[in-house]
């Protein structure tokens, strides 16, 4: 998350620290707006990576300490959590963690080797993997009007059973999914967005827990965890590819503030695409990634097979990261451009 390329390891432990304080407003939001499913998944998220980093260090041949203590796991535990359904079944969430720090992370090497963002490693996995499961979200007590208790939504996570009733009651599709669906069932998006999910500029509840991200991801660039240029170019590379696609159509695509408010759109910018070590390092390929992630989801979206494209999005600006790099290096007085001969 933070743009210092190669911290050491109390560093890491400060800025990821950070980090997981800047979610807070975003979580709290989340409880107040959709219940308190989301603490039992960010619970059980964080403990699957805590001993998912544990058995790779001690197979690696690594000591626990200080690597297990760095926080690392914890932020792509939550990330992931805050990703996914709050009320996905737990074999979801141990898959979509373990996916992210065996695969995604030790694989390639541990922390600083990765070459994908390890959190939406686990999520591509599992919305390829399992579509139905990832479209089961808790909808907004505001329209439900039913609450579950704590108690409750871990038994429903761990396998329990609710009245039928009432767990349809309670889940539904989110605005980006309602629009996709409605699109596609030939209406407008005027027609869509009066249905009642849709609230003044985005989802009811969606959009006031993407300001909370905002609030989480400003704290961050305030105490320059994180700098200005992947978060800036990707919001504008979403609002110039939403608002273009919306001038040419209105009826067809939605508004750019209807994607702007979007939580994943809030999470992405500050806390995900803001990754130092799959991220782009150099000034200008930072706006480049940014740009590109931004520009990346608005197609996905509207094109793709999928109702969200941050993932993907952000998972192919990783492969293009070594390119983006070369070709932005600073140059230095008398070098060469990359791929010129140097002058005699």
């Amino acid at each position: 998350m933070s743009d210092t390329s190669a911290p050491g390891r109390d560093s890491v432990t400060r800025i990821m620290a950070w980090v997981l304080g800047a979610l807070v407003p975003g979580i709290a939001a989340y409880v107040w707006l959709f219940g308190p499913a989301i603490l039992i998944t960010l619970a059980l998220a964080t403990v699957t990576a805590v001993a998912a980093e544990a058995a790779m260090l001690k197979a690696r041949g690594y000591p626990l300490r200080p690597f297990l203590f760095d926080l690392s796991a914890v932020v792509t535990a939550w990330l992931l959590a805050l990703s996914l359904p709050p009320l996905a079944p737990w074999w979801l969430i141990v898959t979509g963690v373990l996916a992210a720090i065996v695969v995604a992370k030790h694989l390639y090497g541990g922390l600083g080797q990765n070459i994908f963002n390890p959190a939406m490693v686990g999520y591509a996995v599992l919305i390829v993997s399992f579509p139905v499961q990832m479209t089961q979200w808790a909808g907004p007590l505001e329209l439900t009007g039913i609450s579950l208790t704590l108690g409750e939504s871990a038994s429903l996570i761990f396998g329990g059973e609710l009245p039928r009733a009432t767990l349809d009651a309670v889940t539904m599709a989110t605005p980006l999914d309602t629009l996709r669906t409605g699109l596609l069932q030939q209406l407008t998006v005027d027609e869509t967005l009066r249905q009642p999910i849709f609230g003044a500029v985005g989802g009811v509840g969606f959009e006031w827990l993407a300001v909370a991200f905002w609030v989480g991801g400003l704290i961050l660039w305030a105490r320059r965890i994180i700098g200005w240029q992947i978060p800036m170019a990707f919001l504008v590379g979403i609002l110039l590819t939403a608002g273009l696609l919306h001038f040419v159509d209105a009826g067809r695509y939605g508004s750019p503030l209807f994607h702007f408010f979007a939580p994943s759109v809030a999470l992405a910018a500050f806390f995900i695409a803001t990754d130092p070590v799959s991220g782009a390092t150099t000034p200008r390929g930072k706006l480049i990634f940014g740009f590109g992630a931004g520009v990346l989801t608005i197609v996905i979206r509207t094109w793709g097979g999928f109702p969200d494209g941050v993932a993907f999005a952000i998972l192919l600006m990783n492969l293009a990261v070594p390119l983006i790099d070369q070709y932005t290096q600073p140059r230095i007085y008398g070098e060469a451009r990359p791929g010129r001969a140097p002058r005699a």
